[in-house]
């Protein structure tokens, strides 16, 4: 282990980085001293442009540093898609003491940086897991840190299946919904995560790349998207994984795409561990989240898949300040 992780995981003193630093001084290993002692670039950076106290200051503060984790429909947004008041005062409290809030969510870049805006979950220590854990986007520097795309040739394939099968069905671009047919489905979709549209004669020559997921639908009898996913399950078998986010909607992203496999690469990305993880949710697609985080807490109006998995299980909904109640016990 390097100096870094023994000191986060409070088995070593910081006095010993002296030694260490002494030690690669008068040695031949040919990593960076920073390397050497698992400093991420910005400790490295407040060591060199301040002080060896400042260092230590702002590693005690990360010592104490959480990252939490939430899904949003049914979760942290009431049914009306709004945040309450307590729940807003909760995130706003633990982002000042300086832990990490990631939005985790099935939807669309575009809509989730849309939420993270109407949230004031911008800016540093904000990051979004988007389309189930596809993609991974840092608020701050605005950009892409991690992305997992769909196969062109399973898109195409997919779309084939739900056209023979009579589903609605759906990919996306940067920043359209792309779809081959025009539905109810595709419009209470769009009205709801408000993305704008293209319905298109082939989906694969509007892609200008791999899409992050394909998403098939149908918000008027639900029972079919269960059916469908019965149909393709057996022949993308090790090619997609396939799960619900909704009782509607069905979500088909490439092997090992999820919310837990997400967390974990965040954790390791930001250097937390990942026994300092809480993670709030709902739906089936939260689940390898729940299972990942070291407290994965369920929505008392969460499925009953998810509230088996638990660490806790909240007394108030999601129309209740359920996550500011997470908060207040797990991590303020």
């Amino acid at each position: 282990m390097t100096f870094r992780e023994r000191y986060m995981a409070g088995d070593a003193d910081f006095d010993e980085i002296f030694e260490l630093t002494d030690q690669w001084n008068f040695g031949d290993d040919p990593c960076t001293l920073r390397e050497f002692l698992g400093l991420t670039a910005e400790e490295e950076d407040i060591w060199i442009s301040q002080s060896d106290e400042a260092l230590e200051e702002y590693m005690e503060q990360e010592k104490k540093r959480k990252i939490f984790f939430t899904d949003l429909d049914g979760t942290l947004l009431n049914d009306q898609k709004e945040i309450t008041e307590k729940n807003r005062k909760a995130l706003d409290a633990i982002r000042r003491q300086g832990h990490i809030v990631v939005i985790s969510t099935g939807r669309a870049l575009p809509s989730a940086l849309k939420q993270a805006r109407r949230l004031k979950l911008m800016g540093k220590g904000c990051y979004i897991i988007c389309y189930n854990g596809g993609q991974i986007y840092d608020t701050e520097h605005e950009k892409l840190i991690f992305q997992k795309a769909v196969p062109m040739e399973l898109v195409r394939s997919a779309f084939d299946d739900a056209k023979q099968f009579g589903i609605a069905i759906q990919t996306y671009t940067d920043t359209h919904v792309v779809t081959e047919q025009d539905n109810d489905s595709l419009h209470q979709y769009v009205r709801i995560q408000q993305l704008p549209y293209l319905v298109v004669d082939d989906v694969v020559k509007a892609l200008e790349h791999e899409p992050a997921k394909v998403l098939a639908l149908d918000y008027q009898n639900p029972g079919r998207v269960t059916e469908f996913r019965q149909y393709i399950t057996p022949r993308y078998q090790g090619k997609l994984d396939i799960y619900l986010s909704h009782p509607a909607l069905l979500e088909l992203v490439s092997p090992g795409v999820n919310k837990g496999n997400a967390v974990r690469f965040l954790c390791q990305y930001l250097s937390i561990p990942i026994e300092r993880s809480v993670a709030a949710g709902d739906a089936e697609n939260d689940l390898t989240m729940i299972q990942a985080a070291h407290v994965g807490a369920v929505m008392c109006n969460g499925e009953q898949l998810l509230k088996d998995h638990a660490d806790y299980i909240t007394s108030a909904d999601n129309n209740h300040d359920g996550v500011a109640e997470i908060l207040e016990r797990f991590i303020l």
